[in-house]
């Protein structure tokens, strides 16, 4: 398919227009019109540009892309590097950044509420998430069930009763949003990163907060977009995942 009925698809499928964003949503870096294979990522980082070339891809679609707000606008050093091999190799780059986040269907948020089976999940207006699991299960268990399903174990900061239900959350560096989740009265709440303050918060209002990693938690909606281009247009989707323990 030609690199702008991709985009165009995919601004359509994820509302794009709606957000305000720190780094712009859609075509990055132009390369050659007619797509066929694509690498899908969580950042585009040197590591997974060197992996597409080597795959021949013709497109690179991450969540984390460049030009970000209050950086420089010099293309100088590792962007340059970056930028380069990407022209070099006639390699698109496509970003989307919170619309990814908040999808309904295919956005992190959504397909972490599948991954860990929560129901009843609240209609909200930002991106933070509030569900239920079918049966209380102890706070151990639960914290397994994270763990097991990122391929990562979450740093646990403890607050919350034994057994916990209702679970809040949000991807990546959103552990600002805890007191929303306190204003919801979840048991837990689950995040990427942690700051200093939010084991105060946990321990003084009765939650338990769970950083499970930025990475982790935002691997899974470009993922599953990716899934979901494949099938719908028969092209050659690979998702690669660049080990970040952040």
């Amino acid at each position: 398919m030609h690199i702008d009925e991709l985009q165009s698809y995919i601004a359509d499928l994820l509302s794009v227009d709606q957000y305000k964003d720190y780094a712009p949503n859609g075509l990055q870096v132009e390369g050659r019109s007619e797509i066929k294979k694509i690498v899908t990522g969580v950042t585009a980082c040197q590591a997974l540009i060197d992996r597409a070339v080597e795959l021949q891809a013709d497109a690179i679609l991450v969540h984390h892309g460049y030009f970000w707000k209050n950086e420089p606008d010099v293309i100088t050093g590792f962007k340059q590097q970056r930028i380069k091999k990407l022209l070099l190799n006639d390699i698109n780059l496509l970003g989307y950044h919170l619309p990814l986040d908040g999808h309904e269907t295919f956005g992190n948020n959504a397909q972490l509420g599948k991954l860990w089976g929560l129901e009843d999940i609240t209609p909200t207006p930002g991106l933070v998430r509030l569900g239920k699991l079918s049966e209380p299960m102890s706070i151990n268990a639960f914290n397994e069930m994270v763990a097991k399903t990122l391929n990562r174990p979450p740093l646990h900061l403890p607050g919350g009763p034994k057994k916990v239900q209702n679970i809040a959350w949000c991807s990546g560096g959103a552990q600002g949003y805890i007191e929303q989740a306190i204003a919801w009265q979840a048991d837990v709440y689950i995040s990427g990163e942690v700051s200093e303050q939010t084991t105060h918060l946990a321990l003084e209002c009765g939650i338990h907060y769970l950083a499970a990693g930025h990475h982790a938690t935002e691997r899974v909606g470009v993922k599953a977009l990716g899934e979901h281009l494949a099938e719908q247009f028969l092209l050659d989707v690979t998702f690669v995942d660049i080990n970040n323990p952040v």
